[in-house]
């Protein structure tokens, strides 16, 4: 049972427009042990950023106003969370995508629907190794 993997207490931001995407993510991550804040879009979110100091952020790319590129680099360019892991999130699995994700500075890069298990590996990966190798 102990092999399951501790999320207690990591912060994850959820951008996206769609209520059904931010309902699912939250509900798997709040069951995972994760502190979970949400937000509809790029401008409700930076506040949200600044304020939770998540660490991780879920972004989707497809929003209005400001798109997932576009609140990546906000969020990358602010040196309080450069180092902060974002993934995004989109409905379309291009090459295209996943390469002007990497422009802005995304670690990572998830099509939607996403499985429980998706989520939870990719916090796995860029943040629990990252809290392992601090403490």
């Amino acid at each position: 049972m102990s092999s399951e993997p501790r999320f207690e207490g990591v912060k994850v931001v959820v951008i996206d427009d769609s209520k059904v995407i931010r309902r699912t993510a939250e509900t798997l991550l709040k069951k995972a042990g994760c502190k979970v804040v949400t937000a509809t879009d790029g401008f409700e979110s930076l506040s949200k950023v600044i304020e939770h100091q998540p660490n991780i952020i879920f972004v989707d790319i497809m929003m209005p106003r400001l798109d997932g590129y576009q609140t990546c680099a906000l969020i990358k360019n602010n040196q309080a969370f450069k180092n902060t892991p974002v993934v995004m999130l989109s409905s379309k699995d291009g090459l295209f995508e996943r390469a002007r994700g990497r422009i802005v500075g995304a670690e990572h890069y998830m099509t939607k629907p996403f499985t429980r298990e998706e989520l939870l590996n990719t916090i796995k990966a860029y943040v629990l190794d990252v809290k392992e190798a601090t403490h």
